[in-house]
C-alpha cells in the first residue's frame, strides 16, 4: 500500500463499526473520508475526519467521495432495521460501481445471518448458505454480489462476527437489551437458555482485525473472507457472569423476556427481526477462525473483562474514569 493511496472512504462512520473501522485507520495513518447525510453536523464530532456532503443512496454521490481512495469500507446500514429489502442491495451497488471506478477494494462488516441451521454448529467460511430469514436472505445476496465483483477484478476483504458489543454498537445490540443503558446494573436480561453457547464480537477488535487485513490487501485474494472468534460464552452465562463480574458483582442474572417478542413484533420494527433472528438463540454456532489465525498469526482479543467494562461505560452503566484509551488500540492481541 503506497502512502499517496492510503485514503480510507468509510460509509457508515457515524455508526459503530464504521466508526470503530475509521478511528483505528486513522491511528494508522491513514486518510479518512467519510460520507454523510449531514456532514457539518458529523464533522463537530469527528473532526479529524473529511466528511463529504451525501447519501449512499446516491451513486453520483459515493462516486465523487470515492476519488482516490485506495478502500471503501462499507459499514452503512439503515438505522432501526428499517426498509431493508429497500436499501441495502441499492447502497451496495453504488459502492461496487464506485470501487471499480476507482480501483478501490471494498471491505464488508459480515454477519452469521447468511446461514441456516443447515449449516451449524461450526461454521467455517465456505460453509453453505441457505438463510431462513429475510434478513439473511439479503445479507447472503449481498455477499454474492461481492463475489461477483471480486470475480471482475475489485478486491472484495469480508470479516464475519458474532453480535457486536463495546463503544458505539447501536441501541438494538444484544449488549444493549441485557442490561438497561444510562442505569446501574441491578438485573440482567440474559437471552441465552442454560448450556447454549453463542458468540460475541467486541467491536474494536473487529475494527483491529479489518485494518490489519486492510494493510496486507495486496497479499490476499481478490475474494478474502475471514471468520473471528470474538467472545465465545461457552454456555450461555459468561457474558452475563462477566457484566455481573465487573459491575457491582451483586446484579441479579434473569431471563429475556422472549414471550413478549410475538406479541409486540405486529408493530415494533426491532421486536419484529428478534423474533425473526431467534433461531440463533436456541443452538450453539460458533465461527471457526482457523483461517484468520493463519493469515494473521492470531486473532486481535480484549479480555472480556475490559471489554465489557468499556461496553458498559458506554451505555452509562458505569462511570468513565479519566483517560480511557481509545477504541482504535484497545484490543490485546493474542
Amino acid at each position: 500500500m503506497t502512502e499517496d493511496r492510503k485514503i480510507a472512504l468509510v460509509l457508515g462512520a457515524t455508526g459503530g463499526i464504521g466508526g470503530s473501522v475509521a478511528r483505528n485507520l486513522a491511528g494508522r495513518g491513514w486518510h479518512i473520508r467519510a460520507l454523510n447525510r449531514d456532514a457539518a453536523k458529523a464533522s463537530r464530532s469527528q473532526p479529524a475526519f473529511e466528511w463529504v456532503q451525501g447519501d449512499a443512496m446516491n451513486a453520483a454521490d459515493v462516486a465523487a467521495a470515492a476519488d482516490g481512495a485506495s478502500v471503501i469500507v462499507h459499514g452503512v446500514n439503515p438505522p432501526g432495521y428499517r426498509d431493508w429489502e429497500k436499501l441495502v442491495l441499492p447502497m451496495l451497488g453504488n459502492t461496487i460501481a464506485a470501487a471499480r471506478a476507482v480501483g478501490a477494494r471494498i471491505v464488508l462488516p459480515g454477519t452469521v445471518y447468511n446461514f441456516g441451521p443447515d449449516a451449524f454448529p461450526i461454521l467455517r467460511e465456505d460453509s453453505p448458505q441457505n438463510p431462513v430469514t429475510r434478513k439473511g436472505a439479503i445479507r447472503a445476496e449481498m455477499e454474492r454480489r461481492l463475489k461477483r465483483a471480486a470475480d471482475a477484478g475489485t478486491g472484495v476483504i469480508i470479516v464475519r462476527a458474532g453480535d457486536f458489543f463495546g463503544p458505539g454498537a447501536t441501541g438494538n445490540s444484544w449488549f444493549s437489551q441485557i442490561v438497561a443503558p444510562g442505569k446501574p446494573v441491578k438485573t440482567l436480561k440474559n437471552p441465552s437458555p442454560k448450556g447454549i453457547g453463542h458468540q460475541w464480537a467486541y467491536l474494536p477488535d473487529v475494527a483491529e482485525t479489518m485494518a490489519e487485513l486492510i494493510e496486507r490487501a495486496s497479499s490476499l485474494p481478490d475474494f478474502a473472507v475471514y471468520h473471528m472468534d470474538g467472545f465465545w460464552d461457552r454456555d450461555g452465562r459468561q457474558m452475563a457472569e462477566a457484566i455481573r463480574r465487573v459491575s457491582d458483582g451483586r446484579a441479579k442474572i434473569g431471563a429475556f423476556p422472549w414471550w413478549i417478542v410475538p406479541l409486540a413484533a405486529p408493530f415494533v420494527t426491532v421486536m419484529r427481526e428478534v423474533k425473526e433472528m431467534r433461531y440463533l438463540w436456541k443452538e450453539p454456532i460458533r465461527m471457526s477462525n482457523e483461517k484468520l489465525v493463519a493469515e494473521l498469526g492470531r486473532e486481535p482479543q480484549t479480555p472480556v473483562d475490559d471489554a465489557v467494562r468499556a461496553s458498559l461505560m458506554a451505555l452509562g452503566c458505569l462511570p468513565k474514569p479519566a483517560g480511557l484509551l481509545s477504541d482504535s488500540r484497545a484490543a490485546v492481541l493474542r
